[in-house]
């Protein structure tokens, strides 16, 4: 019999809650890739929809990267520095090669520095208090989306608040690769004294806490566009960019799909999702298909399976009642911490 991978794991409860009620802390390094030059504001206006001309030093953006279609193939924030910015990718020789096909003139340079630069992630309620606990300079001032240079011990680290947990106070700290060791000692002893703890399963870091305030995995938006996945208000159609033709197309249409949220109360559910591989359990209505199921995880704060559906603009609603694969779901918003 299928046995629940989320909702009997006492250790991804523990560590999923720590962030939620207390704080929470892991190396995640996302890759990076750096750029510079004269026209590096204007090149990456130019692959990205969103509009980083207006972005300032010391401020973040997000936004999506698409091909020549319209479609995602990249999800990414953007970290603007006084002479060069940072792109926070997944994907970075992907991303160096798309940037080379679509280079052009610009006079643009970009390589990966993810070897020397790693970053930790300090979330939940407390994630403040531990920061202003070992850090030189306090972050009280920091607004969401906002990086500033500071120390911890004397070694000189980035605080950027933001994360991929849906928490309202949460912080990255980017350090050199050579003080790394050190500063992870720093942050795992100011979270124990707090009452905190590591996040240590995968699972947790990319799945139950981002799934759980309805953010998004790559998977998740691979093949889809922007309109499909409620990501388009973030597009700046004043300017060109990679993949506008397609997108206006789809704006003029409407988008063939639609991404939802839906819960299955049943202990057991048997739901393959596309997190797993393949192509995710198909969704019937009046014996038609009409979706696949995207990502299927465990609110532990509601206390429920959660996930995503995307599925034929106008077939679903919210509070819509379907069986997938023998479970009863029912439709929702895409968030769980609302």
């Amino acid at each position: 019999m299928y046995r629940n991978i989320f909702k009997y794991d006492d250790m991804k409860r523990s560590e999923h809650m720590a962030v939620r009620e207390n704080v929470g802390w892991y190396l995640f390094t996302h890759q990076l890739m750096q750029v510079e030059g004269d026209d590096a504001e204007a090149f990456l206006d130019y692959v990205f929809p969103n509009n980083i001309a207006t972005l300032k030093p010391g401020r973040d953006r997000y936004t999506t990267m698409l091909d020549e279609n319209g479609e995602i193939i990249d999800d990414v924030v953007v970290m603007r520095f006084d002479d060069h910015f940072w792109i926070s990718t997944l994907f970075p020789s992907y991303m160096d090669d798309w940037f080379y096909a679509h280079q052009g003139d610009f006079d643009v340079d970009y390589y990966e520095v993810s070897d020397d630069w790693h970053m930790f992630a300090v979330q939940g309620p407390l994630s403040k208090d531990v920061l202003n606990g070992i850090c030189a300079e306090p972050v009280d001032g920091l607004r969401f989306f906002q990086h500033s240079e500071n120390s911890i011990d004397g070694m000189d680290v980035i605080i950027n608040r933001g994360g991929f947990t849906g928490e309202k106070l949460g912080y990255e700290v980017y350090c050199a690769e050579s003080d790394t060791d050190a500063v992870e000692e720093k942050i795992r002893e100011a979270c124990d004294k707090a009452g905190g703890r590591q996040v240590t399963e995968f699972q947790v870091m990319a799945w139950t806490l981002p799934t759980e305030a309805g953010f998004y995995y790559m998977r998740d938006l691979r093949h889809a566009n922007p309109f499909e996945v409620g990501l388009a208000a973030n597009i700046n159609w004043d300017k060109d960019f990679v993949g506008k033709a397609a997108l206006e197309k789809v704006r003029e249409a409407g988008p063939a799909r639609e991404m939802l949220g839906f819960t299955v109360a049943d202990d057991d559910p048997f739901i393959q999702a596309k997190q797993y591989g393949g192509p995710g359990e198909a969704v019937y209505l009046d014996g038609e298909e009409i979706g696949r199921v995207s990502k299927m995880v465990y609110s532990y704060v509601k206390d429920i399976n959660c996930g995503y559906i995307l599925a034929d603009a106008g077939k679903l609603k919210v509070g819509d009642t379907i069986d997938i694969h023998g479970s009863e779901a029912v439709i929702c918003e895409r968030n769980w911490l609302a």
